[in-house]
């Protein structure tokens, strides 16, 4: 009987959650779909315990849900070609210790090294795609592999049974209601429009909370404890912690706790629209089948526009192209020209934004949005998903 492959996954905490939020999901499906034997070093083991309960910060190796972690805090170590997984991943390219790097070279099977890269919409991502990259000095190879939305890139992260899972939650009052409830929601809240807030602190909170606080219908927005701090401690009047909530006119806002990242797929299938940031959170909005605003990571001279210019570009035509020239199609790019204001608005691009405004435009138009989200997950579904992708790959090198 053959040995089971054995992977090794390296990731440092950049963007407090989405860089683990990604790797752990990988990891996970990996080990659970695949059979993989799998090593994840990280080097944030507190940000990790945010998002897993069940990881220690204190340990330096441990085994979690199946996966052998690891506290990475260095570059230093000696490491010997059994030391070596059969697939080595760095996720955004961070350096893995040199000596884990030599122990590659000496191993006489030589590892399929992949460099796991962040996710865009932008064309040059297919071009780039799976193109290898010689070590200057060893006889190793890298290879780029990029997540993505078309058949020419590795696909998202998606595990066999989310989408099955998802629907029976959101069919089911019942478990909508008691996982509402179990967040501390009142009946009332529970009825209002529903909103999750994850996004960066140069977010123009303040305005939105004032354009929710005096809109016509009832907002109910809930925010992770530590996530635009500022602008929550403001409207609470005192600290934003978890369970903390205040209702000012037509706006209550809800304080949570961080969750499981299960509990926080739950949360966007919940919501009646999700705010959200970087990556990980930005993927499992799109399979939550509720309307999403993306709150990009800022990049230096807004490079981050052309990536979110892109991607609204890309999802605004898969949902209407199949309408494209008819009244009905014509009705819908007006839905999405309804988020898309909203959502570059929301990362600055448009400036002394009348909030009010946007929020009314597209608060009528979240049921027509969400029904037809279903055009875009049908396009990414025809894609495969990035873990089967990855090995699939990692297959053909070996």
């Amino acid at each position: 009987m053959s040995q089971p492959i054995t992977l090794a996954l390296f990731c440092k905490v950049v963007d407090n959650y989405g860089d683990i939020g990604i790797c752990w999901r990988l990891a996970r499906q990996l080990v659970r779909e695949h059979g993989i034997g799998v090593t994840l070093w990280v080097d944030d083991l507190d940000s990790f315990a945010r998002i897993c309960p069940q990881v220690d910060p204190l340990l330096a190796a441990q085994q979690v849900a199946g996966v052998s972690v690891y506290h990475w805090r260095d570059q230093e170590g000696t490491y010997y070609p059994e030391d070596v997984a059969d697939i080595v991943i760095e996720f955004f390219a961070v350096d893995i210790p040199p000596g884990y790097v030599t122990a590659m070279a000496q191993r006489q099977a030589k590892p399929v090294w992949l460099n796991l890269e962040g996710l865009t919409a932008e064309e040059w991502v297919e071009g780039c795609h799976m193109l290898p990259s010689m070590h200057p000095r060893l006889p190793l190879t890298k290879h780029f592999f990029f997540p993505g939305f078309t058949g020419k890139t590795g696909g998202l992260l998606r595990e066999a049974d989310l989408l099955d899972e998802r629907d029976r939650f959101q069919r089911d009052p019942a478990a909508l209601s008691a996982f509402l409830g179990g967040l501390g929601l009142s009946a009332a809240e529970q009825t209002a429009c529903k909103v999750s807030l994850f996004c960066y602190p140069h977010a123009p909170v303040a305005s939105l909370f004032d354009a929710w606080r005096q809109g016509g219908a009832p907002v109910a927005c809930l925010v992770p404890e530590g996530v635009a701090k500022d602008e929550v401690r403001a409207f609470l009047g005192t600290e934003p912690v978890r369970g903390a909530v205040c209702t000012r006119g037509m706006l209550t806002v809800r304080v949570l706790p961080f969750v499981p990242q299960a509990e926080y797929d739950r949360l966007l299938w919940a919501c009646d629209v999700n705010i959200v940031r970087g990556e990980d959170s930005f993927v499992r909005a799109q399979w939550a089948n509720r309307p999403f605003a993306w709150h990009i990571y800022p990049q230096d001279e807004n490079l981050h526009h052309k990536k979110l210019r892109a991607f609204l570009l890309r999802y605004s035509a898969a949902q209407s192209g199949a309408q494209a020239g008819t009244q009905s199609g014509a009705q819908f790019d007006n839905h999405a020209e309804a988020l898309e204001r909203f959502t570059l608005a929301f990362n600055g691009v448009e400036q002394n934004a009348d909030w009010p405004a946007l929020w009314q435009n597209l608060s009528g138009r979240l049921d027509q949005l969400a029904c037809r989200s279903a055009n875009w997950q049908n396009a990414l579904l025809a894609n495969g998903d990035l873990a089967a992708n990855l090995l699939a790959f990692a297959r053909s090198m070996r």
